[in-house]
C-alpha cells in the first residue's frame, strides 16, 4: 500500500511538471463550474454560452503575476463588454455591421504592435465577438432578449475563468517560472549535444548542414530564454526582495553565460579535424561537450522535480582533454603552432562552462552579479505605445499588412453568409480568423491542420452523439473535449481542432439536433479556409524572400553592436551589465529571427522561394558562424593592459565593426558595398601589422583577441559575397523588368 501511495504521489508530481497540465486543470475546473451551474439551475441551454466565454477568456490569458493578470483581466473584460455592445447594436444593420467589423478588426490587430500582451487580448476580443454573433444567429437574429441573455452568459463565463486564473496565479506563481527554466536548460542541452557533433573527427562530413541545424536550435534556445526572462521579469515587478525569484534570476543569468560559451567558435572545425585527425583531442572535446549537454537536461529535470543535482561526470573528461592537449604540446610539431592556442582557448572555455554548470543548481553559493536588472520591452506609457503603432503604419510592416488582409477576409466571409444564410454561417468567419495568419507558411500549416482536425472531430462527434444519446454523457464528452483542446492546441493543432469540433457538436446537440450541424460545419470550414488562403496569397502577400535582405541586415547590425560592446569591455574590464547582456541578447534574437524567416520561406510556393532559399541559408550559416566568433571574444573578455601588444589590436577591431555596419547598411538598401575587397585587404594588413610579435605562439600569455579577429576578418569575404548574392537577386529582377527599346 505504501509503494502504491509513493507511486501515485510521484505520478501526480510528474503531471504537475508538465507545461500544459496546470492550464488544462484550470480549464477543467472552469468547465466543471459552468456545468455545475447549469445543472443547479436545471437549464442545459446555459452551458454552451458559458463554455464559449471560458474559451475566449482562456485564449486571452497572459502570463503574469497575479497583480498583472488582474489588470489584464480588467482590460480584457472591458474589451469583451465593448465588443458585445457593438455587436448587438450593429447586428440588425448588415452594412453598418460590416463597416464596424472591418474597422474593429483593423484596430485590434494594430494594437498587437504594442506588445504580445495586447495582441493576445485583441485576438481574444475578436474571437468573443464572433462567438456572440454565433449566439445571436442561433436565436434567429431577431430575439433581442434571449440573445442578450446568451451574451451575458458568455461574459459571465469569461469573468469566471478570469477570476479563477487570477487566484491560480496568486497560489502558484513560481510554477510557470520553474517550467520555463527547465525548458531553457533542456534546449540548452540539445544545443550543446548538437554542437558536440562539430568536434567529431570525421572527414567528408557536411559541416554546412551541421551549422544550419545548430542555427535552428539556437533559435529555440533564444525563444526559451526570452520566455523565461519575461516570466521572471513580470513576477519580480514590485517583489525585488523575493529570495526564491532572485534565485531563479541567478539561474537565468548562468544560462545566459552558458549559452554565450556554448555558441562560441574558436577555430574552423574542419581545419582542426584535418590537423588532429589521428589524435584524440577532438574526441575529448566532443565527449566533454556531449556530457555537459546531458548535464543541462538533467539540471532542467532537477529544477522541475526539486531533485538534488550533482554534476561530477565531466571532471574526468575535462582532465583527459587537458592531458591530451599537453601531450600534443609536448610534441612541438611546427605545423600545430597556430592551432595550439585555439585548442587551449577551447579547453579554457569548456572548463569555465563546467564551473558555471556545476553552480547552476545552487547559484546562491556564488557571488551575485553586480547588475541584476532586466530590460523591460513593454511600453512605458501611452505615448510610447502609440509610437509603436505609428511605426507599424506602413506597407513594409507585416502587422499592417495583416491588419489590412484580415478585415477584407472577414468581410468577404460576412458577405457570403449574408448571401447564403443571414442568421447562420458564422463558422466561416471563425475559421477565417483562426486560419488566416500573418504569413503564407503559417496560414498553409493551420489551413491543412484545421481541415483535417475538423473532419476528424465531425466523425468522432457523429459517433459520440449516435452511440451515447444520454445528455449527461454528451455533456461530459464536451467537457473533456474542451480540456483536450487547450492541452493540445499549440503542439497538436489537428487534435485540438478535432476536440473543439467535438465540443461544439455535443453542446449544440443539447439544444437542437447536432446531426444538422455536421455538414454546415464542414462546408463552412472549407469556405472559411479557402477565403483565408486566397487572402494571404493575393492581399498584400508577405513573401519572406522580399524581407530577407532586411532580416539579414538586422542580424549583421546586431552582431556588430554586440562586437562593439565586447570591445568596450576589453578597455574597461569585464562586467555583465544590462547594456552588455542586452547587446548579446539582441544579436541572438536577430539570428533566431533570420532562421525563423528562412524556415517560413521553405513553406512558400516554389516560384517565390527558389530565388532566395539557397542564398538565404548560406548567409544564415555564415552569419551564425560570425556570431560564434564574436561570442568567443565575449566569453574570454578581460581588460587589456596598455603595456601589452593586445591593446594595439583594438583600432583594427573598431574598423572591423565599422565594416560590418557598412555591409549591413548596403544590404538593407539593396546596394553593393563599394571597395569591399580593398577594405577587407586593408583590415587584414592592419591586423597583421598591429599584431604583437609572438602572440600567436604557444605562450601562456596568449589572448584570444588576435585569433578571433583573424577569424572574423576571414569570415567577412564569404559573408560579403553572400550579401551581394542577396542583393544580386533583386538587381537581376530589376533588369528583367526594365522595358526594352528598339
Amino acid at each position: 500500500m505504501g509503494l502504491m501511495s509513493i507511486s501515485l504521489s510521484f505520478s501526480l508530481r510528474r503531471l504537475w511538471t508538465l507545461d500544459k497540465f496546470a492550464y488544462s486543470l484550470r480549464v477543467f475546473i472552469a468547465f466543471s463550474g459552468a456545468l455545475l451551474l447549469s445543472w443547479t439551475l436545471a437549464d442545459i441551454t446555459q452551458l454552451l454560452p458559458l463554455f464559449l466565454g471560458i474559451i475566449a477568456s482562456a485564449l486571452s490569458e497572459t502570463d503574469d503575476s497575479w497583480q498583472g493578470r488582474l489588470r489584464s483581466l480588467i482590460v480584457t473584460l472591458l474589451c469583451f463588454s465593448a465588443a458585445s455592445l457593438i455587436v448587438h447594436w450593429l447586428f440588425p444593420w448588415p452594412w453598418l455591421f460590416a463597416l464596424g467589423l472591418g474597422v474593429a478588426t483593423f484596430v485590434l490587430i494594430m494594437l498587437g504592435a504594442i506588445g504580445q500582451r495586447y495582441a493576445t487580448i485583441a485576438s481574444g476580443t475578436l474571437i468573443l465577438s464572433l462567438y456572440i454573433m454565433i449566439s445571436i444567429g442561433q436565436q434567429g437574429g431577431v430575439a433581442p432578449e434571449e440573445s442578450w441573455e446568451q451574451t451575458l452568459l458568455i461574459l459571465l463565463g469569461a469573468a469566471w475563468y478570469g477570476v479563477l486564473s487570477v487566484i491560480w496565479c496568486a497560489l502558484f506563481s513560481r510554477q510557470p517560472v520553474k517550467q520555463s527554466m527547465a525548458r531553457l536548460y533542456r534546449e540548452l542541452g540539445k544545443y550543446l549535444i548538437l554542437k558536440a557533433t562539430l568536434f567529431e573527427p570525421l572527414r567528408g562530413v557536411d559541416t554546412q548542414a551541421q551549422r544550419l541545424a545548430l542555427a535552428r536550435q539556437n533559435g529555440r534556445v533564444v525563444e526559451a530564454m526570452n520566455r523565461a526572462k519575461e516570466m521572471i521579469f513580470r513576477r519580480l515587478e514590485g517583489q525585488r526582495g523575493e529570495s526564491k525569484l532572485n534565485r531563479y534570476l541567478r539561474i537565468y543569468f548562468i544560462a545566459q553565460d552558458i549559452h554565450e560559451r556554448a555558441s562560441s567558435s574558436h577555430y574552423p572545425y574542419a581545419q582542426l579535424t584535418e590537423a588532429f585527425f589521428h589524435h584524440d583531442v577532438l574526441f575529448r572535446c566532443q565527449r566533454l561537450l556531449d556530457q555537459q549537454g546531458h548535464a543541462c537536461r538533467r539540471l532542467g529535470k532537477a529544477l522541475l522535480l526539486k531533485r538534488p543535482f550533482t554534476h561530477d561526470q565531466s571532471k574526468q573528461a575535462l582532465a583527459d582533454l587537458h592531458a591530451s592537449i599537453e601531450h600534443l604540446r609536448s610534441m612541438h610539431n611546427p605545423a600545430w603552432r597556430e592551432l595550439m592556442p585555439p585548442l587551449h582557448a577551447v579547453a579554457d572555455n569548456l572548463a569555465t562552462l563546467e564551473q558555471r554548470l556545476a553552480t547552476a543548481y545552487n547559484p546562491d553559493a556564488t557571488d551575485a552579479p553586480q547588475d541584476i536588472s532586466l530590460f523591460d520591452r513593454s511600453p512605458a506609457g501611452v505615448q510610447e505605445a502609440w509610437e509603436r503603432v505609428r511605426l507599424n503604419l506602413a506597407l513594409g510592416s507585416p502587422t499592417f499588412r495583416h491588419a489590412i488582409r484580415m478585415p477584407v477576409a472577414l468581410l468577404t466571409g460576412y458577405a457570403l453568409l449574408q448571401l447564403l444564410h443571414p442568421t447562420q454561417g458564422y463558422w466561416i468567419l471563425l475559421t477565417t480568423l483562426f486560419v488566416c495568419r500573418p504569413n503564407f507558411a503559417a496560414t498553409r500549416r493551420f489551413l491543412t491542420q484545421r481541415i483535417a482536425g475538423t473532419l476528424l472531430g465531425l466523425v468522432i462527434g457523429w459517433v459520440s452523439i449516435t452511440l451515447f444519446p444520454s445528455p449527461l454523457l454528451q455533456t461530459l464528452i464536451a467537457l473533456f473535449a474542451g480540456v483536450a483542446f487547450f492541452a493540445t492546441r499549440e503542439k497538436y493543432y489537428v487534435i485540438g481542432t478535432a476536440a473543439i469540433t467535438l465540443l461544439v457538436l455535443c453542446s449544440f446537440n443539447q439544444v437542437g439536433d447536432g446531426f444538422d450541424l455536421i455538414w454546415p460545419r464542414l462546408i463552412e470550414t472549407l469556405v472559411g479556409g479557402l477565403i483565408a488562403a486566397v487572402a494571404v496569397f493575393f492581399i498584400l502577400p508577405d513573401w519572406q524572400g522580399k524581407r530577407l535582405h532586411r532580416e539579414a541586415a538586422d542580424a549583421l547590425s546586431a552582431s556588430q553592436r554586440y562586437l562593439e560592446e565586447i570591445l568596450q569591455q576589453y578597455v574597461s574590464g569585464k562586467q555583465d551589465d544590462l547594456a552588455y547582456r542586452l547587446a548579446r541578447r539582441n544579436a541572438h534574437n536577430a539570428d533566431a529571427s533570420l532562421s525563423a524567416l528562412l524556415a517560413n520561406l521553405l513553406q512558400e510556393p516554389e516560384h517565390y522561394r527558389r530565388r532566395h532559399a539557397d542564398d538565404g541559408f548560406r548567409f544564415l550559416v555564415l552569419s551564425h558562424t560570425l556570431l560564434g566568433y564574436i561570442s568567443a571574444l565575449g566569453a574570454h573578455r578581460h581588460q587589456l593592459d596598455a603595456a601589452t601588444g593586445g591593446a594595439r589590436l583594438l583600432p583594427v577591431a573598431q574598423r572591423i565593426a565599422a565594416y560590418m555596419e557598412q555591409l549591413a547598411a548596403s544590404l538593407k538598401q539593396r546596394t553593393i558595398l563599394r571597395d569591399s575587397v580593398e577594405l577587407r585587404t586593408a583590415l587584414r594588413d592592419e591586423r597583421d601589422v598591429g599584431a604583437p610579435a609572438g602572440i600567436a605562439s604557444e605562450s601562456e600569455d596568449y589572448g584570444p583577441l588576435q585569433t578571433q579577429l583573424q577569424l572574423i576578418v576571414e569570415q567577412l569575404a564569404p559573408l560579403t559575397e553572400a550579401a551581394e548574392r542577396l542583393v544580386g537577386v533583386h538587381q537581376e529582377k530589376a533588369v528583367q523588368n526594365e522595358p526594352t527599346t528598339a
